[in-house]
């Protein structure tokens, strides 16, 4: 089952999961997903280094693929967008 973005205030936040959830269901490997959703996030925030991608890219796969949570979740200062 998709998790649902719509709530997701960030678009760098929302882009990582949504590529997850799509190379996910395309039968890609976990590290590969991983290091497309760093390599996302790291085209949106250039500035981050490797290890913080890396970090933040986990905590949001944790909390939203794992979890399921539809809390806030710590994050970038990327300005919120409107959710859907």
């Amino acid at each position: 089952m998709k998790v649902d973005t719509g709530h997701i205030g960030r678009k760098c936040e929302r882009a990582v999961i949504t590529a997850y959830q799509e190379l996910h269901d395309m039968g890609q490997s976990e590290m590969k997903i991983f290091a497309a959703c760093t390599t996302l996030y790291r085209i949106h925030h250039p500035e981050a280094s490797l290890p913080e991608a890396r970090l933040l890219v986990s905590e949001w796969i944790d909390h939203h693929i794992i979890r399921r949570s539809n809390a806030p979740t710590r994050g970038c200062d990327c300005p919120p967008t409107n959710p859907r």
